[in-house]
């Protein structure tokens, strides 16, 4: 049966996006009125700005859905990741000279656009690839397109809470509440 014509697959995309669209909209809601200088300041002991949170979804989110297309080849070598890799990835949870709050949620939306047209145009929600060799994966896990996608809404859900606590602890203000 062609998955296209299958309601409850048209329903779990269905499903997908809307979720999706959800924990996306709390974690921007988190920056509403803030200057680029409170989008980059810490507020918790944490190291995590809302800025940098949401540059960091927008990372993760961009690294998961080309591997959706790509395989693990679009998720780099992590076994061989040198200093200057990992504070590259640091940067990611940061603001950084020259990055603007509103640069910052102009790349998520073109990101999240992105996802959302690969959500709509994959063949094949059951289509894996294996997962790249690093610490934190199982040996010789395969991830479906499914999989990586719920792995995407828990990100973004988990940084949305990560991102409420910082607001409320920067001015009081809360997503939900």
């Amino acid at each position: 049966m062609n998955e296209t014509s299958n309601n409850t697959v048209i329903d779990e995309r269905s499903d997908i996006l809307e979720t999706l669209a959800k924990h996306r909209h709390f974690l921007r809601f988190t920056t509403r009125d803030l200057t680029d200088e409170q989008a980059g300041q810490r507020t918790t002991a944490s190291e995590l700005c809302l800025g940098g949170l949401i540059k960091h979804v927008t990372s993760t989110e961009r690294n998961w859905a080309d591997f959706i297309q790509r395989g693990p080849a679009a998720m780099g070598d992590f076994k061989n990741m040198t200093e200057a890799d990992f504070a590259k990835r640091a940067d990611d949870f940061r603001m950084l000279p020259g990055d603007t709050l509103a640069g910052v949620l102009a790349a998520y939306e073109e990101v999240a656009a992105a996802t959302d047209k690969l959500v709509a145009d994959l063949p094949d929600l059951n289509a894996s690839h294996p997962l790249p060799e690093a610490p934190w994966f199982e040996p010789g896990a395969r991830w479906s397109a499914r999989r990586v996608l719920l792995h995407i809404i828990a990100e973004t859900a988990q940084h949305s809470g990560h991102a409420d606590i910082i607001r409320e602890s920067l001015d009081g203000a809360k997503s939900m509440g």
